[in-house]
């Protein structure tokens, strides 16, 4: 959870609501119960909190440390919205994180790591008890900093959500089909690969599936898009119980409406005001988009 100023060509707005856990819980609580562990300082007001709790998200396990700084990123966007340029982070109290499970959070069947430092991905997961599935996400910086811990995370993740880049940095290859199959072959029973407004493909060693980006009219902001995404993807699982092909092929796009709204307006003011029937809508939308007719 963090504090953003972000820059694009369509506007700004200075320290406002961000944070992997902000963006995944909130796209996630439009389908399941989700509850979230980060840690905040003192700085950080009462009333996002709140919001999160409005949404049905619990907050048990939010740590505030008192006389503490929040996390802050600072960012631009120029015309080539797939890529940020960080101007500024400082990390004040995540510097020192130790994520601390509640006992009640333990027995979720469902867990995502977003994108923190491997070593402290795995000590969640030695926390937790017969999880059904666990998914995370990772960025360049762990896959060239603590390659050999990102190895060891991924012989016990199911499911691993990184970026185009991030996938052929991680795998040494040019061609993202032999980088999907080298990942694979370290542990993930799925690779969702996130392209941006290009949408994303997912690999399991058996089939591929190729999802669109929604074609928008008003981009504002992407940042948080593929928490979002991550979000709506795990929530829908959460909410099915699902995890079969056919199945995870739905989440995706349900993870593509999630983002789609989440790059309308900057930090969550758009994600954290949807109604179901506005997601439902825009998922009929997606399904429009590539239906056709056999010959």
């Amino acid at each position: 959870m963090a504090f953003d100023s972000v820059e694009t060509p369509f506007g700004k707005a200075e320290r406002v609501l961000g944070g992997s856990a902000t963006y995944f819980s909130t796209a996630a609580s439009y389908f399941a119960d989700v509850g979230i562990v980060a840690v905040v300082g003192e700085d950080f007001p009462d009333t996002y909190i709140d919001m999160l709790n409005k949404r049905g998200v619990d907050t048990r396990g939010l740590k505030k440390v008192p006389g503490g700084k929040t996390f802050s990123w600072k960012g631009r966007y120029d015309y080539d919205l797939n890529q940020a340029r960080t101007i500024e982070t400082q990390l004040n109290v995540f510097s020192d994180f130790k994520p601390q499970i509640p006992e009640d959070y333990r027995d979720a069947p469902f867990i995502f790591l977003a994108n923190i430092d491997p070593e402290l991905q795995m000590e969640v997961l030695a926390q937790v008890r017969n999880p059904k599935l666990v998914a995370c996400d990772t960025m360049n910086y762990w896959i060239e900093g603590k390659p050999d811990a990102l190895k060891k995370l991924l012989k016990n993740v199911e499911l691993l959500t990184i970026n185009e880049s991030e996938a052929r940095e991680f795998a040494k290859e040019p061609g993202l089909v032999k980088a999907a199959r080298k990942i694979l072959e370290c542990g993930p029973k799925t690779l969702i690969v996130k392209r941006g407004e290009y949408g994303a493909l997912m690999f399991n060693g058996k089939s591929i599936f190729s999802a669109p980006a929604y074609p928008l009219e008003n981009i504002f902001d992407p940042t948080g898009a593929g928490d979002s995404f991550a979000g709506g993807l795990i929530g829908y699982l959460a909410n099915t119980n699902d995890l079969s092909d056919a199945n995870i092929r739905r989440a995706i796009i349900f993870g593509s409406v999630m983002a789609s709204f989440n790059v309308e307006a900057f930090s969550l003011e758009r994600l954290s005001k949807l109604s179901f029937d506005d997601i439902k809508s825009r998922y009929r939308e997606f399904k429009q988009l590539t239906h056709f007719t056999d010959i």
